[in-house]
């Protein structure tokens, strides 16, 4: 089969078409024929780990160097990218029951990777479910890891109707999820995001959209019932007074500081800051799926690029420009993609 495969940390040129051995399924696994798989930030990360210090990793220390252990200190351990995707059953274990040949799938590999390829493999009881009716391979190809984060994250907020929440970093994976998560929550959402992707944000159904580069929204005298700050872009003092009594300030991407944080606003104060990740299951993708068929999830997609040029896609998504999702398709005669 093709994949594209890295076998050195670097620019986006690393990323290398070459043919390689299909994926046998084990007899709990499925093998995926894939249709689609996308680019998202952690694939930019992951091919470039090399260059990636403690300073501008995302999480605490002792998180980068497991990290630094799982994907390979000086070259990539993890050879084929890709953590979302979506495409159909090519066959089962002999210990399958959930799923069959000609099953139409979508899911989210987690660290494991792997989705730049013709076909992967994945057990049964991991992070897949069948592909929502009313999205297409593409479409779906670029909707778990932010709609699972994003999911995981509000429900342990309990959002109630009528509540403010403020979405720092609104359009993003996890941002541009969150926006339509919380108005299906019921709550009034603010989007802040960059001025070209104003309209990208509102078109999630965003009731106000600040654009950070003209506006400081922790100095507009606003106050919120939950800031959910994405990529950890402000801090907690700047935020504080622009929240609620009784306000939370939500971190999925948090430092030590923030952990700290976490404690000691446990103990003291009424307002709150909550650090919380979600590795993805099942039950997550399988609610996931089911928001999208409801009509409250739904995928906007800025450019898509064959395999072979996944080296561009990389490029394209680096270079900050993309207003959406960037995925990459497979090409393959019995892919219909069409909404049924």
């Amino acid at each position: 089969m093709k994949a594209i495969i890295c076998t050195k940390y670097g620019s986006p040129e690393v990323l290398e078409l070459k043919d390689v051995e299909r994926p046998a399924p084990k007899d709990n696994e499925v093998l995926i024929r894939v249709h689609a798989t996308s680019v998202n930030f952690g694939d930019l990360l992951a091919r470039n780990f090399k260059e990636i210090s403690p300073g501008k990793f995302s999480m605490p220390l002792l998180f980068w160097f497991f990290a630094k252990m799982y994907f390979g200190f000086t070259k990539p351990k993890i050879t084929i990218l890709g953590s979302e995707f979506a495409g159909q059953i090519e066959s089962a274990g002999k210990n399958v029951n959930l799923f069959k040949k000609g099953d139409q799938v979508f899911g989210y590999l987690g660290q494991n990777m792997g989705a730049y390829a013709e076909y992967l493999c994945m057990p049964e009881d991991g992070c897949v479910a069948i592909k929502p009716a009313n999205m297409t391979y593409e479409e779906a190809a670029v909707v778990p890891y932010g709609a699972i984060m994003a999911l995981n994250l509000l429900r342990k907020m309990n959002i109630q109707p009528g509540q403010k929440v403020l979405v720092n970093g609104a359009s993003g994976g996890i941002g541009s999820a969150a926006v339509q998560l919380a108005k299906y929550f019921g709550a009034e959402v603010t989007g802040v995001c960059s001025t070209p992707r104003m309209e990208l944000v509102k078109s999630l159904g965003a009731d106000k959209v600040i654009d950070y580069a003209k506006e400081d929204f922790t100095q507009s005298g606003e106050t919120y019932d939950l800031i959910f700050d994405i990529l950890g872009k402000s801090s907690f003092s700047r935020c504080k007074s622009s929240l609620k009594q009784n306000g939370r300030y939500l971190l999925a991407s948090f430092k030590m500081k923030q952990l700290f944080q976490m404690l000691w606003t446990k103990m003291a104060g009424s307002k709150r800051v909550i650090c919380a990740i979600a590795p993805g299951s099942t039950s997550d993708i399988i609610s996931v799926k089911e928001l999208i068929e409801a009509g409250k999830i739904k995928s906007i997609i800025d450019r898509r690029f064959p395999l072979e040029q996944t080296a561009e896609a990389h490029m394209y998504v680096e270079q900050g420009h993309k207003k959406g999702n960037v995925v990459i398709t497979i090409k393959n005669d019995n892919d219909k993609g069409r909404k049924k």
